[in-house]
Order: C-alpha cells, then sequence, then structure tokens
C-alpha cells in the first residue's frame, strides 16, 4: 500500500527539498503540492491524504489554522516543516506525528517518515478490524 502525501509550503525550494527525499521512499506517492494554508485545506477535505508535509508560517493562513478547518474525520498524519522552533509544543499539542525543524538532515527526516508508517500502518489496521467486526456481527 502506498502512502498517499500532501507538501504543504509557501516556499518552493522548501516543497521541492521533501519531494526529492520522498522520492526515495518507495512506499510515499505524493499526491500534491500547495503553496499555502487555504489550498491545503481544500486539497485535504478532497483528496484525504495519508500524510502531509506541513510548513507553519505561511501568509494568510498558517499551517495550525488550516488543521482547525480540516474536516476532522479526513485528518492526516502531520510532520511540520518549520525553520521556527517555537511552535513545537503547540505542533504537539495538536497531535502533529513529528517536527522537523528546517534544514533538516536525511537522518532525521528518516526517522519522521518511519513515525508516520508506524502510526499509518496502526491506522489501518484498526479500520480492518472495525470492518471485520462489523461483517460479523451481520
Amino acid at each position: 500500500m502506498k502512502i498517499k502525501t500532501l507538501i504543504v509550503d509557501d516556499e518552493p525550494i522548501a516543497r521541492d527539498r521533501v519531494r526529492r527525499m520522498l522520492h526515495e521512499e518507495t512506499d510515499i506517492e505524493i499526491i500534491g503540492e500547495c503553496g499555502n494554508g487555504r489550498e491545503a485545506v481544500n486539497f485535504i477535505n478532497e483528496n484525504k491524504p495519508d500524510l502531509v508535509f506541513l510548513d507553519i508560517q505561511m501568509p494568510e493562513m498558517s499551517g495550525f489554522e488550516a488543521l482547525q478547518e480540516i474536516n476532522p474525520a479526513k485528518t492526516p498524519a502531520i510532520i511540520f516543516v518549520t525553520a521556527y522552533d517555537q511552535y513545537a509544543i503547540q505542533a504537539f499539542d495538536v497531535h502533529a506525528l513529528d517536527y522537523l525543524l528546517k534544514p533538516f538532515n536525511r537522518e532525521r527526516f528518516t526517522r519522521a517518515i518511519g513515525r508516520a508508517r508506524e502510526q499509518i500502518e496502526k491506522a489501518n489496521a484498526g479500520k480492518i478490524d472495525e470492518r471485520l467486526a462489523s461483517l460479523l456481527a451481520d
């Protein structure tokens, strides 16, 4: 199963860096890129990615504001990617999976991807268990 992934950052160079690192991950499928929070909200609500690399400080709508507008049933695993360390506690308060501080290295990026894989696998296993229980109940 491919992990459907969205990259959100107002800086094209930052999106490019994440995209290049993700291309080395065989189980990741990049389904889109957004340059601001509003685009991200619309994309997530329409396409339901499994994983989002989300910048925090963007014009018009921050990454935190974007998360507040996402349909809770469609909230993906979030890895914040930012140049600012002062938002780390707030990121984990909104249940972010990880917090990559720019500039990050390959090793740190790989650890974040590993956490994402684990969480997504657990979530998918839970959905399968629910479906099986429903089928058995019928």
